[in-house]
Order: C-alpha cells, then sequence, then structure tokens
C-alpha cells in the first residue's frame, strides 16, 4: 500500500499552509501570528482598532472541514474562526486569542459543534474570558439526526446545519442585536435544523495510507464529518433513493429530533462532503425539493448546494433542513462578505420553473418538420437499411469506444455515439428518406441536438455539407459518383472548420482513405457496392493506422505517446465502424437480388 496521493507539502503543516493561501486570496480576512500553535482567522476590518462595537460571532474547531470554518468569517457571518490540527479540536490558549482579539464590550458568542473536545477546550476558555472581564454566551450546535434516541447520551454531533447557524447568528450581531438576543436566535437556529449523511467513500488523512473499508458496492448512511464509521452500511442507492432515506430520517416522527409538521415552510442545504462534483450535489438538490414538497407537505422556501463543511475529500453529501419562518429568512437573505457563503441565493424561490421555450430563428419562413414517406423507393428503402445499420453498430461499440477513450480523451466516445445512434434512430420516423439530400440534413440535425461536444458539432458539419453537394443533383436518384462527391464535400467542411488533416488522429484518418478508395473503385468500373465495401475496408485500416500517430488535434494531443499507441483514435474508429456496417448492408441487399 502507498500514501494517498496530494498535493500538499510537509502534512504537518497543511492547516496553516491552507491559512496563508486564505490570506493571498481574500483581503478582508487577517490571521494572527502564533503558527502552530494558535490559528486563528478573523475580520481583518475588526483589529487592530478601536474596540469592535458589535457582537463578536466566533465559532471554529477541526481543520479538514474546509470552507468551514473560516471560509465563512466575513461581515454579516462569523467575526473569527479557530483553527485546530486535522479533525482536532483547537486548543485552549487558541480559542482564547481569538476571543481576545476580536471582542469589545458587548461581548461574544461561541458556537460550537458538539464534540467532546470543542465542548471542552471552548468551554474552558470561555471560562477563562469571563475571568478576565469579557461576556461570553455559548450555542451548541447538535443536528445530526443519525443517532438513535436510546444512544442520545453519546450526544447528537454537529455537523453541517452549524454553517446555517454560523449565519443566522453573524447576521443578527451585524443588526446590533445584544448578546443575549444573538445568543437566543442562534440557539433557535440551532433547535430548528437537523442533517444526515451519506459517503461513498472515506477520507484520507493527509500522510496516511488510505483504507477502502466501504468496497466497491457499499455506502455509509449517518455518518459523521471525521471520517468515523456511520449508523449503518448499505448498497449502493440510486440518488433519488439515497435523498429520500435521508430526509425521512431528519423528518422522522418517531425520533422527533426536528419538529416540523406538514404545510410548514424550509431551508434546504444540500452539503458535499469534499469529494463529490457539483453536478452530484445539484442533482441531489433538484430531486430533494420535489419531495421535500410532495412527500412531506413542505414548502421549500431557499436551497444551499455546494460544499459548506466537508471531509477532506470523502465522497458523498449531508443533507440539513431547517425551518424558515420569516426571522431566520430575514437573517440568511442578509448581506455578507464571507468568502463562501452563496450570495446569489436570496429572496423568495419560486414554487416552479417552467422551462423558457426555445427561441424561433429570426428568419420569417417557418419550416414544417419532414415526416417519412407512406411508400418507400428503392434509394428510400437503402436509406433506412444503411441508416439501421450504421446505427445499431455504434450502439453495440459503446463500452469499447468509451475503454479507449479513457485512456487517450475523457473517456465518453461510446456514450457520445451511442446517444447520437439512438437519436437518429428514433427521429428516423419523421425523414424523408426518399429525398437523400434532406435526409442526410436532417440527420446532421438530430445529430446537432443530441450527440453535444465536439463530436456533434464535427458530425453536423458533415452531413450539412454533404447535403448542400447532394442538393446540387438535379435528379432525385442519387448516382454513385454523386455520393463520393457528397463524402468528399463532407470531408473538406471538416478540414476547414476543424483544423484536422489526414495523419492528425481523427476521423479524418478513416474518412479520406475511404474516400480515395471509393473514387479509384468507381473510376475502375466497379459496381457502386462492390466499391462501397472495398473503400470500407479502407477506412478500417485507417482508423487502425491511428495507433502509429502521434495526435495533433483534440485532448488526445495532452496524452503520452505511449498511451496513445495502445489504442487506435475512438473517433476514428467509430467513424470506420458506422461506414462498414452501412457497406456491408448494401452489399448483402444487392448479393441477395
Amino acid at each position: 500500500m502507498s500514501l494517498a496521493k496530494k498535493l500538499i507539502n510537509d502534512p504537518n503543516d497543511v492547516e496553516t499552509e491552507f491559512i496563508d493561501g486564505l490570506m493571498e486570496t481574500y483581503p478582508t480576512l487577517q490571521f494572527l501570528d502564533g503558527y502552530p500553535s494558535v490559528k486563528v482567522v478573523f475580520r481583518a476590518d475588526v483589529y487592530p482598532g478601536p474596540p469592535y462595537d458589535k457582537v463578536a460571532v466566533i465559532s471554529g474547531g477541526g481543520s479538514g472541514h474546509e470552507p468551514a470554518h473560516a471560509g465563512f468569517v466575513g461581515e454579516g457571518m462569523l467575526t473569527a474562526a479557530i483553527c485546530g490540527d486535522v479533525f482536532a479540536s483547537p486548543t485552549v490558549d487558541a480559542i482564547l486569542a481569538g476571543i481576545r482579539t476580536v471582542t469589545g464590550p458587548l461581548g461574544c458568542l461561541l458556537i460550537i459543534k458538539n464534540y467532546t473536545g470543542d465542548r471542552l477546550n471552548f468551554g474552558l476558555a470561555a471560562e477563562q474570558a469571563k475571568s478576565e472581564g469579557y461576556k461570553v454566551e455559548s450555542v451548541i450546535v447538535e443536528d445530526d439526526c443519525a443517532i438513535p434516541p436510546p444512544l442520545e447520551m453519546a450526544g447528537r454531533r454537529g455537523l453541517a446545519g452549524t454553517v446555517l447557524v454560523h449565519k443566522v447568528a453573524g447576521a443578527a450581531a451585524d443588526a446590533g442585536l445584544s448578546l443575549a438576543d444573538v445568543a437566543a436566535e442562534a440557539r433557535y437556529a440551532s433547535e430548528n435544523v437537523g442533517t444526515m449523511g451519506v459517503a461513498l467513500k472515506a477520507c484520507t488523512l493527509p500522510g496516511r495510507i488510505f483504507t477502502d473499508r466501504f468496497g466497491p458496492t457499499k455506502m455509509e448512511v449517518g455518518l459523521g464529518i471525521h471520517g468515523e464509521p456511520g449508523a449503518h452500511v448499505t448498497d449502493i442507492q440510486p440518488v433519488e433513493a439515497v435523498v429520500s432515506q435521508l430526509l425521512n430520517q431528519i423528518l422522522s416522527k418517531e425520533t422527533n429530533y426536528l419538529p416540523i409538521s406538514r404545510g410548514e415552510r424550509v431551508v434546504l442545504m444540500v452539503n458535499g462532503l469534499g469529494g463529490t462534483p457539483l453536478m452530484e450535489l445539484m442533482i441531489a438538490a433538484g430531486k430533494a425539493v420535489p419531495q421535500l414538497m410532495v412527500e412531506h407537505g413542505l414548502a421549500v422556501d431557499r436551497v444551499y448546494t455546494g460544499s459548506f463543511m466537508t471531509s477532506l475529500d470523502m465522497e458523498g453529501l449531508s443533507i440539513s433542513i431547517m425551518r424558515a419562518d420569516r426571522s431566520i429568512l430575514q437573517r440568511l437573505d442578509a448581506e455578507t462578505k464571507a468568502p463562501y457563503w452563496p450570495v446569489g441565493v436570496s429572496g423568495n424561490r419560486l414554487p416552479a420553473k417552467i422551462p423558457v421555450p426555445i427561441p424561433r430563428p429570426r428568419s420569417a419562413k417557418i419550416v414544417e418538420p419532414q415526416s417519412q414517406p407512406l411508400k418507400l423507393t428503392e434509394q428510400g428503402q437503402l436509406l433506412e437499411l444503411v441508416i439501421v445499420a450504421a446505427a445499431t453498430a455504434l450502439i453495440h461499440l459503446k463500452d469499447t469506444l468509451n475503454e479507449w477513450d479513457s485512456k487517450v480523451g475523457d473517456g465518453d466516445c461510446g456514450s457520445t455515439m451511442y446517444k447520437g445512434a439512438k437519436a437518429v434512430l428514433e427521429d428516423m420516423k419523421n425523414y424523408p428518406l426518399n429525398d437523400a439530400a434532406e435526409t442526410v440534413g436532417e440527420i446532421g440535425s438530430t445529430i446537432g441536438k443530441s450527440m453535444g461536444g465536439t463530436s456533434g458539432i464535427i458530425y453536423s458539419i458533415l452531413c450539412k455539407a454533404a447535403c448542400a453537394q447532394l442538393k446540387t443533383s438535379s435528379h432525385s436518384v442519387i448516382t454513385s459518383k454523386q455520393w463520393a462527391k457528397a463524402l468528399a464535400s463532407a470531408i473538406d467542411a471538416v478540414s476547414k472548420y476543424g483544423g484536422a488533416k489526414v495523419g492528425y488522429r481523427t476521423l479524418l484518418d478513416a474518412l479520406i482513405p475511404a474516400l480515395s478508395s471509393l473514387e479509384e473503385r468507381l473510376s475502375s468500373g466497379d459496381d457502386p457496392a462492390t466499391a462501397f465495401l472495398t473503400s470500407s475496408q479502407a477506412a478500417l485500416d485507417g482508423a487502425e493506422s491511428t495507433k502509429k500517430m502521434r495526435a495533433k488535434a483534440g485532448r488526445t494531443l495532452y496524452v503520452p505517446r505511449e498511451i496513445q499507441s495502445s489504442v487506435p483514435d475512438p473517433g476514428a474508429y467509430a467513424t470506420a465502424s458506422w461506414y462498414r456496417a452501412a457497406a456491408l448492408a448494401v452489399n448483402d441487399k444487392y448479393k441477395n437480388k
């Protein structure tokens, strides 16, 4: 086993070096000169200078939960954050240093997550500060809904809901309230928030060896933020089911941890645990809102989605629900300069957002969609046969192309081709198959809408250029030489707009040899079906030859040469494969006549 790969220096310096980077990034923040035992981040406008004239709001805990807690220091939120070592409570001396730095005549509120180390160290610091004449109040946040009631003596942990408490307390303090009133609002917020988490992979501590205790098919539900095991292990489920499980636990009437009834209003926070892509967090948020509304009868007034309180690089998320009365919403919407609070979320959330129709082109002429003729001509039947064969070949190649593309690209070539092929088969019922030019153009439109990315654009250009060339024919039946001209026009267009040429390790390395072979065989007098079949072998040979090429375009350009030579270019092979399948279909049809 080996150490987990991390972009760090000495594992013992990660906390202080994180703070150094934070200072370079945000001019509104400052820190105390007490490394490594004292790691305090505070508002630069509060000290030094006249004593702070509002209630100071202070929180903190172990590092490894970034952006919590230092990322929430700023006007309208925390006045200071005390940072411990990774997953370790800050020392009493560090907490005292923070209190002395930012606390003025109105006193300070300590927001403490319910962990033994935090409670003891913050508690002792509070008592010491009081003996020095400071006014100090404390609020303990225990929003964890995973601990069953018989075990509650162990304490419900403080989780991501703490960040919502930070915001409420910070806004109340910024509004000029007294220490007692700020503490009361923070306490009310903490009593009305519940959180549940789920993890797919445990976190890795800096300088430690990663141990995967979950395995490839399991997830842990009801875990904390320090890498400790969850309440139970279960099979990985679709995100919709995971969200449902978390919401049911938070809103359970059996535990009644969060006494919210149907018809009430709530705030939702979907929090990433450090290694979860924003895409997955947004998917979870999109599933949570309708479940809260339909299954639990709750109105959702605000949705906060992102990484707020993490567990280093843990893969997973937590969901927090908070009661949303008018006072809570006022505090959440209040302006703040804390770097990591999502300032874009404020004001009433619309009950439902109806998608806006796509604007029509500015052309006054409205083109009606084409439809497949009731009776197909011989050319129409042949086109239908070719389209089905080509699309089916791509569908069967999905996994192979993805595997190759994972080595030399972004791993989605097969999935992209699969989407395009499936869409073409679906739209084919609307293609005017007796009109070859229009059909090729419609295929381009389908691909442009369904495939996306560079591949979608390239194939759209191919089809549109071929369509334009085919339309120059004065006859309804397209000859084999006219098809060859259309292929030549398509290749020219892709080369012109994409910049690729033969030898660049792209789909042109399959199409250009195919075109050369097709033109040569047709000029030699071969029948069209045989010429097409021969040229398809040239396409396959061209695709295979890309193994020997150094990429000069696309993402593969940045992949080491030895990796490139292990597989053919996935795009070239996909092109050769559908071309080959089409040729075989044509050849079989005419052989069986």
